[in-house]
């Protein structure tokens, strides 16, 4: 989660010309303590970002809070302490704390400040065990038909099933990490990379609505086929943690927000309580959540042909050069990206785009540990 999330969104568009920005006057308050944490089951180490939230009108940059001192307890009374890293970054040691399911766990922040400390703490969160992802699997889509103009276009459709024979866990939130090869068209020194990118969405999921714990053809993520996700080699990996209720509906509201992005009388922020408190003034509004989780993976590889992908590269070539003579400027202005100096005449075709002669301008040379080429 982001800071973004729990301020309200600018809702204003600044056009150019004779306008005044208008800003209006709210009850939200300014300069709110906002807590990003979460503990797993899984390996640390975990970490927890302390920030302070903007007013409507600022720009939205999170401020971090530093010289706080951050540590966990369990129900039995052990302490894990948190060392703090640039940014408002606290982190626990992976050797000496990892979460444990059934136990509770409760976070505590004392911050520093000209005014004097103050101590926060969130509620008690039990660690419930979530199931694994028993299946994680994509559909082709058919977006559009071929018609007299052009073309079929395809898309994919990502979906997950799970179950918890339990009846332990009931409620689901969903993120994941993509990854994809992408090759340049041409045959330049740096053509092939791999791109990262993190879902922002909001993904919950309740199941005691259900007669049964069974989650069916989750849809997880639609690929379009205006991007080159699919153009080489795509991967995805989906965290699946369990929620409590009051997680949930925390969640819940957040998500209703993202979706209603919009209005200037939609639910705001401070409508959305956390579950971090200040002990000395537990009126103190304080924005965030301390997550406690179950944490599941599951990886899918794709790799097939879809018709009508997008090509990102049609406006690539800017001009043909004949012959052997220098080009002017070619270092600072212009990049080759075709070169046959052996065809009669010789000829060398010129970008002004970088992103088109260097793929590391987007993405990264270095291959994945996990990328498997044979998948």
């Amino acid at each position: 989660m982001k800071v973004l999330r729990y301020i309200i969104p600018c809702l204003l568009v600044i056009i150019t010309g004779c306008i005044t920005q208008f800003i209006p006057e709210t009850d939200e308050a300014s300069d709110l303590l906002v807590v990003e944490g979460l503990i797993t089951d899984q390996p640390g180490p975990y970490k927890v970002k302390l920030t302070r939230s903007m007013p409507l009108g600022n720009k939205a940059v999170a401020v971090p809070v530093s010289g706080c001192q951050v540590y966990v307890t369990d129900d039995t009374d052990d302490q894990f302490w948190f060392n703090e890293f640039p940014g408002g970054i606290y982190k626990s040691d992976a050797a000496m704390f990892r979460a444990v399911p059934g136990r509770k766990y409760t976070l505590h922040i004392r911050t520093a400040g000209a005014e004097g400390s103050r101590n926060y703490e969130s509620v008690p969160v039990e660690l419930i065990s979530v199931p694994p992802v028993d299946s994680l699997y994509y559909e082709k889509v058919v977006i559009r038909e071929k018609n007299e103009v052009s073309g079929p276009l395809e898309g994919c459709e990502i979906f997950l099933d799970t179950n918890d024979p339990t009846g332990k866990c009931r409620y689901y939130r969903w993120d994941y990490a993509e990854t994809w090869e992408f090759q340049l068209p041409y045959m330049v020194p740096t053509r092939i990379c791999w791109f990262n990118n993190n879902s922002v969405s909001i993904k919950v999921k309740n199941t005691t609505v259900l007669e049964e714990t069974l989650i069916n053809r989750y849809p997880v993520l639609f690929i379009s086929n205006e991007s080159d996700r699919l153009s080489v080699r795509y991967s995805i990996l989906v965290n699946q943690y369990s929620l409590n209720q009051d997680e949930y509906l925390y969640w819940e509201k957040l998500q209703r927000i993202s979706e209603e992005v919009g209005g200037l009388y939609d639910i705001i922020p401070s409508s959305v309580p956390g579950n971090v408190f200040c002990v000395e003034d537990p009126a103190e509004q304080v924005l965030g959540y301390f997550s406690v989780s179950g944490k599941t993976s599951e990886r899918l590889f794709i790799r097939e042909n879809f018709r009508g992908l997008v090509n990102l590269y049609k406006d690539c070539p800017s001009d043909t050069i004949y012959g052997n003579k220098v080009i002017p400027n070619l270092d600072i202005s212009a990049w080759v990206i075709v070169d046959e100096p052996y065809l009669s005449p010789p000829y060398r075709v010129i970008t002004n785009k970088k992103t088109c002669a260097d793929c590391s301008v987007r993405g990264t040379t270095v291959k994945p540990d996990f990328w498997d080429d044979d998948k």
